[in-house]
């Protein structure tokens, strides 16, 4: 009996702006989810409408330049449920040159006892499954979150920091400050 060898793990790329963002390739102009309905009056008020720059940086803190990235929130009002003005979903791949994804959208409310919060979920070459994380903002009260206190001393690697227009953060894929990742 022939013994084979093992072949390489599949990984989630090179990953393909073409298809599943077209727009970072410069094909297409329609937006794939950058905007998740928070410049419009979908019932919250203005003032809750942020831009979420996230960065990707790689084990040797190096942009991830293809990686895609989509997020799941609540309204402003911590409500899951989507309406015709705001999807609570959305979609971009990183910057070809930086490495950063910018989402524009509302700022989450608190939802099911749970701190305000964006649940990112991550592909990229080099990836075997899909990463998922979450984002806390680090101008509310995260202590009583059970999800966020499941991640105890590594914690900060979850909280984005307040900027002029919204709220800036950085994903590492390895390393001393590896983000924590969730296995769901």
């Amino acid at each position: 009996m022939t013994k084979l060898k093992e072949s390489p793990s599949q990984t989630a790329g090179p990953y393909v702006h073409i298809g599943c963002v077209p727009q970072t390739a410069g094909l297409e102009q329609r937006d794939m989810g950058q905007q998740l309905g928070a410049k419009m009056n979908h019932g919250a008020s203005l003032s809750a409408a942020i831009t979420l720059e996230i960065t990707v940086l790689d084990g040797a803190d190096e942009p991830v330049k293809d990686a895609l990235l989509e997020i799941w929130q609540a309204s402003a009002e911590g409500d899951f449920k989507p309406t015709n003005s705001f999807s609570n979903w959305g979609r971009q791949g990183t910057d070809l040159t930086t490495g950063k994804a910018l989402f524009e959208t509302s700022k989450p409310g608190s939802a099911q006892g749970q701190a305000p919060h964006i649940l990112v979920w991550i592909v990229a070459r080099g990836i075997n499954i899909a990463l998922t994380t979450r984002i806390y903002f680090d101008d509310e009260d995260n202590s009583n979150d059970p999800i966020f206190a499941l991640a105890s001393d590594r914690a900060d690697t979850l909280v984005a920091t307040k900027t002029k227009n919204g709220y800036a953060h950085t994903i590492r894929l390895q390393g001393p400050q590896e983000t924590v990742f969730f296995d769901v």
